[in-house]
């Protein structure tokens, strides 16, 4: 700088900041050499704070206030040199200016989806996306950790590392929960709160405070959505009946309002009685009726007939209806051959048993001689 850069710096008493980027988190003041005169005006407005900085060290902190630069009022100069000397020697010191106001609106999002392991759908993964806000809240922990000698520390410049320290703190909560993927997506507000909780302690070792986390989406694979869907209508089919019922009645009531005439009023009170009467029959089977249901069980089958026979002499039995068909094949029983069973007062050929006839009589002929 020249000369009268100088002469400008030394008349200057006034230290102040006002911002019209929106965007810049730290300013540091410019003055010629970094000379501050003894008794110079600090303006700190609201949503600022300023830190002064000797020879590369914090030397105090400012709130929001105007504040003479003086060892009288700022006790902690009194061990600095030059202050004494006025004008004539000037200190020589750094002003840094904080914008402590709320950034909102910081976006954030997983780039790889997060595999988890869900108690209901097994391993899925998962994407999900939102937005926070945060606030400068000890200006001495950022200007020693991340901004440094930076004289303009713009927000570009730390929100991808804030970006970063939101999508772990998500992905190591979300992992360790156990939290169902049903109830996550159903407890948006909850759980962003409970996030905020849980991922504050990565802003604060930076200085900064995380205001609110807002969780806007959690999204899961089409093929899981899809068993999502048909679980639905799962639950919706199941109660078919009901809605089949329903139906009808609605039906019946729309038909019972027909205002279009004798034929149509017939038309309508026949198409009524029939639905009353399948109404009344689905009413009757109470909600056994659904269509889904599987088949009433059969009745009981009834008890095998047991039948005797006279062959060469001789009794053979119990035999099964099977078992008699199987020795007509045999040419073992023959139409003359006597039979029993129970419910007969005496033998009797086996033409007279209806059920044994049906099989004799579909045996051949004899083969002619």
């Amino acid at each position: 700088m020249g000369i009268w850069d100088k002469l400008f710096g030394e008349l200057v008493d006034v230290i102040e900041w006002t911002d019209n980027t929106q965007h810049t988190l730290v300013y540091r003041f410019p003055r010629y050499g970094n000379e501050i005169k003894n008794g110079a005006m600090l303006t700190v407005r609201e949503g600022q704070m300023a830190v002064l900085v000797n020879e590369g060290e914090v030397a105090d902190v400012f709130e929001p206030g105007l504040y003479e630069l003086t060892t009288a009022n700022v006790p902690i100069l009194s061990s600095l040199q030059g202050w004494k000397h006025g004008f004539e020697s000037p200190f020589k010191a750094e002003v840094y200016f904080f914008n402590t106001k709320v950034f909102t609106d910081m976006k954030w999002g997983l780039r790889n989806p997060l595999i988890l392991r869900d108690r209901e759908f097994g391993v899925i993964r998962v994407r999900a996306f939102g937005s926070y806000a945060f606030r400068i809240t000890d200006p001495h922990k950022m200007i020693s950790e991340i901004v440094g000698t930076d004289g303009h520390f713009v927000l570009e410049e730390i929100i991808g590392q804030l970006k970063n320290l939101v999508v772990t703190g998500f992905a190591k909560v979300i992992s360790e929960s156990g939290i169902p993927i049903l109830d996550v997506a159903a407890n948006y507000d909850d759980l962003g709160q409970f996030l905020t909780e849980q991922i504050q302690p990565m802003f604060e070792a930076y200085g900064l405070k995380l205001e609110t986390m807002l969780v806007e989406n959690v999204s899961v694979p089409p093929s899981v959505e899809k068993a999502l869907d048909e679980r639905a209508s799962s639950i919706a089919v199941g109660d078919l009946n009901r809605f089949t019922r329903y139906q009808q009645a609605q039906s019946m009531r729309d038909a019972a309002n027909n205002e279009t005439g004798a034929a149509g009023g017939g038309m309508a009170m026949g198409m009524g009685f029939g639905m009353a009467q399948s109404f009344g029959q689905a009413l009757g089977k109470g909600d056994n009726t659904d269509p889904l249901q599987p088949p009433p069980v059969p009745e009981e089958v009834k008890e095998v007939k047991h039948y005797f026979a006279v062959i060469k002499g001789e009794r053979l039995g119990p035999m099964t209806l099977a078992e008699v068909a199987s020795r007509i094949l045999q040419a073992e029983i023959n139409a003359d051959t006597l039979m029993w069973t129970a419910g007969l007062d005496n033998w009797v050929s086996a033409s007279g048993l209806s059920e044994v006839q049906l099989h004799l009589s579909n045996m051949p002929p004899a083969i002619p001689e």
